[in-house]
């Protein structure tokens, strides 16, 4: 297993018990979806017709806009990962 079992406090937020301030939570997700749009273009080489990815990006940044739900920015997440886990390599890993 990559993860420890304990999750560092300092990724957890302020109201499940850890340290992580909202702002900070959104200033972390925010920089995952640039990282992620760095990336995104070896997922659209592989699989051109498939938005998947791009959505979830999206879908973050509206998060920390306040117009999605924490629930439904997971689940574009969870969509994202499902379009790239056929895939082998890059455009795997983006």
């Amino acid at each position: 297993m990559i993860l420890p079992r304990q999750r560092d406090p300092r990724f957890i937020t302020l109201r499940r018990g850890g340290r992580l301030q909202d702002a900070d939570h959104h200033r972390l997700a925010l920089w995952a979806a640039d990282c992620a749009q760095h990336v995104l273009p070896f997922f659209e080489a592989a699989c051109p017709d498939d938005d998947r990815p791009r959505r979830a990006i999206d879908s973050v940044r509206a998060w920390t806009r306040g117009e999605l739900t924490m629930s439904e920015s997971r689940a574009a997440g969870g969509n994202a990962m499902a379009a790239a886990r056929p895939l082998s390599g890059a455009a795997r890993h983006a």
